[in-house]
């Protein structure tokens, strides 16, 4: 979705009444989690949303935004149900870093209406358009670094979405739907702009699916196919070329019409001083789609691609084994090392080799790069191979569920698709060793801790336990393996650390 920072009163006077009005709790979700205020925000051109709200989540502290689509026809709203259902269950199962989160709908059912109510992310830093035309008027050209990682995590997000099955297209990708936050990482909103035009037909919503005031303005985003019947991925990689484009020149001038001619286009492209970069600007702009390179694609392409340091590939692998670490683990063994020791060296037979100490890395340094890392500004897509991507048609089912609702309409019931994040086992035999006690803890994704505890038996193998263990645990199927091997090792160093020392167990 679509959201920009609101516009805010000057003068302390009225920021104070502004504030205490804004800030004014209108209306809960049936779990109470999520909290709607008064305060409205800028939404996008997302058809069939009637209005959009700032929200507090309750259980993350967080603002959120509350988007409502309103049906004033209750028997159009009753034939699209299972539909609707549908399509907001894949919505929330879109998983990328660089992709504004979804987190939750339901639907609520009135005598005179209904509405779908759903809760996006919340990007308080303001559009890559805000960023452009901010950067333009303190007289600042685009530092090429920033442009070579904008691009990338555009694309990295492109490319998951067209290599989920079925592929998803974007539809609506321009410098308004793009956002920068503060540490540099880019996200992209109103992903599932042509699933709204399907699902929300103009007649079916209350007062039809308004246009957006910029539409004009931003026409020449949209590839000379759109709307067609032959349109497909390759409309993305056209709105993508324009973006890139931009963010380049800061602004492709329009020579005050509202729309951006095709000259205006051309003449910007033709002012890089880059070939490379002006060859990957225009591969992205060519008239016939099948012409146009895929996103995957565009990350080998020379401008981009590079050969990932060994830095990056260890952090992206401590990252995705995260879960197999103690917390903090960092941190803890960057204390234990000695400054001065080598920790790696290159050796020259004709001249002076290189020692690299401990003490040339920072620590804090390390962390930042990690939660860079983490969160998405340094994707490893250019040794990714072109895969499918399944979305999942089910739901996570979170602690507020089991909650008593506080509407008659309920939320949907859902199966486990967080992830495990992290996870600790703990084994203590008895004296007698007849028995040992497994504790077995694991973190999940969404912040919320899982802890269970079972005795076993000198009987018991450890592939049955760990097998029982994952079913009790709830968790997804990809999850499960990884936890079934992590107990049957614990088990098993457990019993022979025991026999080790002359117990039965």
């Amino acid at each position: 979705m679509t959201m920009s920072v609101p516009e805010r009163k000057s003068g302390s006077e009225g920021k104070e009444e502004e504030s205490e009005d804004e800030s004014e709790i209108l209306e809960e979700s049936p779990c109470g989690r999520w909290q709607k205020r008064k305060e409205q925000v800028s939404q996008g051109n997302v058809p069939g949303v009637e209005s959009a709200s700032l929200a507090m989540d309750t259980e993350e502290g967080v603002e959120v935004v509350w988007n409502e689509v309103l049906f004033s026809d209750k028997k159009v709203f009753k034939a699209q149900e299972e539909k609707i259902k549908e399509m907001f269950e894949n919505l929330m199962q879109v998983e990328h870093p660089n992709i504004v989160k979804f987190h939750k709908y339901w639907l609520d059912m009135k005598e005179s209406q209904a509405r779908v109510i759903f809760i996006t992310e919340y990007m308080s830093s303001g559009s890559l358009k805000q960023f452009l035309k901010k950067t333009k008027k303190n007289h600042k050209t685009m530092n090429v670094k920033a442009w070579k990682r904008w691009c990338t995590q555009i694309l990295s997000a492109l490319s998951y979405l067209h290599s989920c099955d079925p592929p998803i297209i974007h539809g609506n990708l321009t410098c308004d739907t793009i956002f920068i936050q503060h540490n540099g990482l880019i996200k992209i909103g109103s992903v599932w702009h042509r699933l709204f035009v399907n699902v929300f037909p103009d007649a079916s919503v209350h007062g039809k699916a308004r246009q957006h005031r910029d539409e004009q303005r931003n026409l020449h985003f949209f590839a000379p196919e759109y709307g067609s019947d032959e349109d497909d991925y390759a409309i993305d990689i056209f709105s993508f070329g324009i973006c890139a484009l931009e963010m380049a020149v800061l602004e492709i001038q329009a020579n005050g019409d509202i729309a951006v001619s095709k000259e205006a286009i051309v003449t910007a492209g033709q002012s890089l001083e880059d070939p490379p970069m002006r060859e990957f600007t225009q591969s992205c702009l060519r008239h016939e789609a099948k012409l146009r390179p895929t996103a995957h694609d565009l990350l080998f392409h020379r401008v981009l691609f590079e050969v990932h340091s060994l830095k990056l590939l260890a952090a992206h692998c401590l990252i995705n084994n995260q879960y197999l670490l103690p917390e903090n683990c960092v941190e803890e063994k960057t204390k234990s090392f000695d400054p001065n020791a080598v920790m790696a060296e290159i050796k020259h037979e004709d001249r002076q080799g290189v020692q690299l100490k401990y003490s040339h890395v920072s620590p804090l340094e390390l962390d930042k790069f990690l939660e860079d890392v983490k969160n998405g500004i340094y994707p490893l897509m250019n040794f990714a191979s072109s895969r499918l991507h399944p979305v999942p048609r089910a739901l996570s089912l979170s602690q507020e569920q089991v909650e008593t609702v506080k509407t008659p309409t309920p939320e949907p019931q859902e199966t486990e698709t967080r992830k495990v994040v992290q996870m600790h086992c703990n084994l203590e035999s008895n004296e007698e060793g007849t028995k040992t006690h497994l504790s077995l803890f694991l973190k999940m994704d969404d912040k919320l801790h899982r802890q269970l505890s079972c005795d076993i038996l000198p009987t018991d193998t450890s592939k049955d336990l760990a097998s029982e263990l994952v079913h009790y645990a709830f968790i997804n199927e990809e999850d499960s393996e990884k936890v079934a091997v992590f107990l049957e090792d614990a088990i098993s160093r457990h019993r022979v650390k025991a026999l080790a020392s002359g117990s039965t167990q």
